[in-house]
């Protein structure tokens, strides 16, 4: 006999819909519940709303997201504090909730409604959010998943200016040297996201910050006792250095009698991928034409030292460029004296 009546499957909830039950249960969540069974329901419960969240805005191997239920989901997350308590209860969700939760905070940077991005604006206006995610790094738990948000976030210009022009950015000086390497690793990245990626804020970070930022770059990084510490600040400061928009910072940098000692000292250490990160730094001294008269009378003082070293410096592998940088320094360092008189 066939079955006349079928019971009827539930209709998928509007992807605003699953906003506002995800923040209720949020709230929810934030009271302490007391009977454990009830939160670990609402936990289930949560879980299934995120990963929902997530496959509306990145769609299934079936089908591609949709733009109208993107569109709603993306005004409802951000009308309300969504995004607080989510980063709020984000340690209390399992290792899965929070992977898909940091996978839908990512997407929702990248969202347009009406022709705009509204994430930066909600984030403008809650800049202490962006302190929680710093000081995330300081949770090995959960230190990964607010890592990935944060980098997200920076990818706004104006929230990229927020962090650095903020008291946490200074902490990336301790959490890129964390012993959890996964953690250090992750910080590093975000530091050099925040140092590079959009020019402009950055010279006018370097440009108005320049004495304390480079005192503690030189002396928790390039000094570090750790290898790998002293290795990717050279890289990195090198890069800063060679960014045309930084060249106004470049001079100020190499006209720095403690800059170039630390420089040098770096250019005597025993591995040679740190002698050559330090000599794409250094070179930067030797190739300066308004030399100040303290980093004129250092190099003379060392020329001959500098000279001997150079002549026996070599890199790994056949690299012209390189060749034809030495040389160049060692005909500076030659001139010195000459230019002295």
């Amino acid at each position: 006999m066939k079955i006349l009546f079928k019971s009827k499957s539930k209709s998928p909830k509007a992807s605003d819909e699953v906003v506002r039950l995800t923040r209720n249960l949020l709230v929810s969540l934030l009271s302490n519940e007391p009977d454990s069974r009830k939160r670990d329901e609402k936990i289930a419960e949560l879980n299934k709303l995120i990963r929902d969240m997530k496959l509306t805005l990145y769609g299934s191997a079936e089908s591609g997201p949709v733009a109208e239920a993107c569109k709603k989901l993306t005004e409802e997350f951000f009308k309300e504090d969504t995004l607080r308590l989510l980063i709020i209860c984000l340690p209390r969700l399992n290792l899965e909730a929070r992977k898909d939760a940091t996978q839908v905070v990512a997407n929702l940077q990248r969202q347009h409604v009406d022709g705009r991005l509204i994430a930066p604006i909600y984030l403008e206006e809650n800049l202490d959010l962006l302190e929680s995610l710093v000081s995330g790094y300081e949770d090995p738990e959960i230190a990964l998943h607010y890592g990935n948000m944060l980098t997200e976030c920076i990818r706004h210009q104006i929230i990229a200016r927020s962090v650095l022009e903020s008291e946490s950015f200074r902490k990336f000086f301790d959490y890129i040297q964390l012993p959890q390497f996964d953690i250090a690793a992750d910080a590093t990245a975000t530091f050099k996201e925040l140092l590079t990626r959009h020019k402009s804020t950055v010279a006018g970070f370097l440009s108005t910050n320049f004495d304390w930022f480079f005192h503690d770059y030189n002396t928790k990084l390039l000094e570090s006792r750790n290898y790998i510490t002293r290795r990717q600040a050279l890289k990195l400061l090198g890069d800063i250095l060679l960014e045309r928009s930084n060249s106004a910072v470049m001079m100020r940098y190499v006209s720095s009698k403690d800059n170039l000692i630390i420089l040098m000292n770096l250019l005597r250490q025993s591995s040679k991928n740190i002698q050559m990160d330090a000599f794409h730094v250094f070179k930067l001294f030797a190739a300066n034409q308004n030399k100040p008269p303290e980093i004129m009378n250092l190099l003379i003082a060392n020329q001959d030292k500098l000279l001997r070293f150079l002549a026996d410096f070599n890199s790994d592998k056949e690299d012209a460029q390189f060749q034809e940088d030495k040389a160049q320094v060692m005909a500076e360092i030659a001139e010195l004296a000459l230019q002295a008189n």
